[in-house]
C-alpha cells in the first residue's frame, strides 16, 4: 500500500506567454489517477491549490497531515491544450521547493515529456513521468521504477528509459468529482462573457489528434487519437448535472463531430464549449452541435492565406471563402465563435484586419494574429533547431521575444524573460 498526493498548484499566469481562461479547471489527468490508485487500494489525497486558492502553507500542512511516500506534482495546467501550456516552471518549482524532502517527488506534464534531465534539475524532482501520466503512476505505486517512460535520478547520474507513453484512453472511467470541487468551479466560456458560468466542469471525450500541425508538440506528450465510448462520456456527463453543472467544457485537443455523442447531448440541457476545426464541420452537423447545447467554439484556422496553411500543415482542402463561410454558418447555431489567428509570413496585415472586420459584421470573433512560439518537440521547433536539448525552453523564449515587437489582443502585455519567471537553481 503506497500513500499518494496528487497536487495541482496554484497557477498563476502574469507575466507568461499564455493567453486564454484563467478560471480553475478540474485537473483530469489527477482525476484518472485518482480513480486507478483507489482501486488497487492505494490510500490518495486530491489536492488543487488552483481550485481552493491555497498558499504553500496550506499545501504543505495538509500533506504532513496526510504522510504520503509520493508527492505528484504538475508542470503544467492539466486542462491546457499543450500547444498552449505556459514553457516557464515557477509554479511547480515553488511547490517542489516548499515540498522538498517530505517524500518521493515525481513531476508530470509536457515539460518532463521534451526535457525529462531539465525537469529533474529545475524541480529537484526524484522522477519525471514522460507522456500520459495515468498508468505510469499506478506502476511507480505498485512498486515498479524502471520501465519505458521514466526518468529518474541514479545516485548523481540520471536515468531515461525510452520515451512518451500513451495510456489506453478508451477505458477511462467516468469520473465523479467531490462536491465542493464543482461548487467552487465557475467557468468562464470565452473571454467576452461578464459574468462565469457555474458551477462547470471538464470532460474529455477524446484525446490526442489525427492532425500535425507543425506549431504543435503532441507527438511529445498526447499525440495518438483516441475516442472514449459515448455512452461512458455521457454517464460521467449526467454525473455532473446530478451536481447541478450547467455548462461543460469539453478539453479535447480536437473534438471531432460525433453524431451519436451530440444526439446525447441534447437531451441533457447543459450549454458546452469545444475546439475543432471549421472545416471538419457540414452545415447540417453544425445545426445539430447548436441545439445538443455548444454556446462556444473555438476554430482553429490559423491561416488566412492557402501557403500560410500548407507551411503549417493544416492540411485544409477549403479556400479561404469558403471557411468564412463555415463560420458564419456556425455563428447561426452557436453563441460565440472565435477563428484563431496565428501570425504568418504569408499573410499581409491589411487583409487581415479586412478579414477580421468582415468576421466581425458577421458574428465571429477573430483574434489579432498570436506570435508562433516553437515548442520544445514541436515540428516547427526541430525545424530551427533540432531535437530539444536542456536548454530547449530557454532558446525557444529568447526566440519568441526577439522575434516579434507586437503581441495580440488575447494576451494581456508583453511576456517577461523566461530567466525573470523561474526561479533560480544552483
Amino acid at each position: 500500500m503506497t500513500r499518494v498526493a496528487l497536487i495541482n498548484p496554484n497557477w498563476k499566469f502574469d507575466g507568461s506567454i499564455y493567453f486564454g481562461c484563467r478560471s480553475p479547471h478540474l485537473p483530469l489527468e489527477l482525476g484518472i489517477t485518482q480513480h486507478h490508485l483507489a482501486q488497487a487500494g492505494h490510500p490518495t489525497l486530491l489536492l488543487d491549490a488552483h481550485m481552493f486558492d491555497l498558499a504553500l502553507s496550506d499545501v504543505e500542512a495538509e500533506l504532513r497531515a496526510f504522510r504520503p511516500d509520493l508527492v505528484v506534482v504538475t508542470t503544467a495546467p492539466t486542462y491546457l491544450f499543450w500547444r498552449c501550456a505556459p514553457p516557464e516552471l515557477r509554479v511547480p518549482q515553488q511547490l517542489a521547493h516548499a515540498l522538498g524532502g517530505l517524500a518521493t517527488l515525481i513531476a508530470v506534464g509536457p515539460h518532463g515529456s521534451t526535457t525529462p534531465r531539465t525537469a529533474l534539475r529545475k524541480l529537484a524532482a526524484d522522477i519525471v513521468v514522460m507522456g500520459e501520466c495515468e498508468h505510469a503512476l499506478l506502476r511507480i505505486a505498485n512498486g515498479e521504477r524502471e520501465f519505458a517512460g521514466l526518468a529518474w535520478r541514479d545516485g548523481e547520474a540520471i536515468r531515461v528509459t525510452g520515451g512518451p507513453q500513451a495510456v489506453d484512453f478508451a477505458a477511462q472511467p467516468p469520473l465523479v468529482w467531490p462536491a465542493e470541487m464543482i461548487r467552487r468551479h465557475h467557468h468562464h466560456h470565452h473571454r467576452f462573457e461578464a459574468e462565469p458560468v457555474g458551477p462547470g466542469a471538464e470532460v474529455e471525450a477524446s484525446r490526442g489528434c489525427p492532425y500535425s500541425c507543425t506549431f504543435c508538440a503532441k507527438e511529445n506528450f498526447r499525440n495518438h487519437y483516441r475516442k472514449r465510448p459515448v455512452d461512458s462520456i455521457l454517464q460521467e456527463v449526467d454525473s455532473l448535472r446530478r451536481q447541478q453543472v450547467e455548462y461543460i467544457y469539453f478539453v479535447d485537443e480536437i473534438f471531432l463531430p460525433n453524431t451519436e455523442l451530440l444526439e446525447g447531448l441534447t437531451s441533457r440541457g447543459l450549454k458546452f464549449g469545444i475546439q475543432t476545426r471549421i472545416d471538419l464541420w457540414k452545415p447540417a452537423m453544425l445545426e445539430l452541435l447548436g441545439r445538443a447545447g455548444c454556446v462556444s467554439i473555438e476554430a482553429g484556422v490559423e491561416s488566412l492565406t492557402p501557403e500560410g496553411r500548407a507551411a503549417l500543415a493544416k492540411n485544409c482542402r477549403m479556400s479561404t471563402d469558403a471557411l468564412a463561410d463555415r463560420l458564419v454558418e456556425a455563428r447561426r447555431h452557436v453563441p460565440f465563435v472565435q477563428a484563431n489567428l496565428i501570425e504568418m509570413p504569408q499573410d499581409d496585415d491589411p487583409s487581415v484586419q479586412r478579414w477580421r472586420a468582415r468576421m466581425q459584421d458577421a458574428g465571429v470573433w477573430a483574434n489579432d494574429p498570436v506570435p508562433l512560439f516553437p515548442y520544445p518537440g514541436s515540428p516547427d521547433y526541430r525545424k530551427l533547431w533540432g531535437e530539444p536539448d536542456d536548454f530547449a525552453w530557454e532558446r525557444a523564449h529568447h526566440h519568441y521575444l526577439s522575434m516579434f515587437d507586437q503581441f495580440s489582443d488575447v494576451q494581456e502585455g508583453r511576456p517577461m524573460p523566461l530567466n525573470a519567471l523561474e526561479l533560480q537553481v544552483a
